[in-house]
């Protein structure tokens, strides 16, 4: 029986369907979601949320937000959110390095300005770790084999 996930922004729709299973980027550490979980509502950080639908994975870059659960439904309210497939990696490089850069010049950093260049690095840094699945940004999960290690499984997905 699967769960309703809607992962949304102010701007779109990024992804609407039935999962089997959704892990999310709570602000306590990565959370997964079965259908029929219990009723929550809690804060995001910055992360990839990854989608299972029978043995296909999505992956989606987030720029923080809110995740509301019901037994029969999750709703991602995201700051920002794209698919692994949207993302410009070059862009994302590009990104971090500039605000690496701003945080080494530290010329006058007020708190502010400080925050809003720790957020930049995080999501340029999200954004570049999901889009390398890019490639598989849909991938089937393979089934670890019996007496294999759970390394040997990892390196299978």
């Amino acid at each position: 029986m699967p769960i309703l996930c809607n992962i949304v922004t102010q701007e779109r729709t990024v992804y609407s369907g039935e999962v089997d299973y959704i892990s999310l980027p709570g602000s306590e550490g990565v959370m997964g979601v079965l259908p029929n979980h219990a009723p929550l509502l809690t804060a995001l950080s910055f992360g990839e949320v990854m989608v299972r639908v029978n043995d296909d994975e999505e992956f989606f870059a987030i720029g923080g937000g809110f995740a509301e659960v019901r037994p029969d439904q999750v709703i991602v309210l995201a700051d920002s959110a794209e698919r692994a497939d949207e993302i410009d990696t070059e862009r994302a490089e590009q990104a971090r390095q500039e605000a690496e850069e701003a945080m080494k010049a530290g010329v006058s950093i007020d708190a502010e300005h400080y925050a809003q260049i720790d957020a930049a690095l995080k999501r340029a840094q999200i954004r570049i770790d999901v889009g390398r699945r890019r490639s598989s940004g849909r991938r089937r999960r393979q089934a670890a084999m019996p007496g294999m290690s759970s390394k040997e499984a990892e390196e299978l997905n």
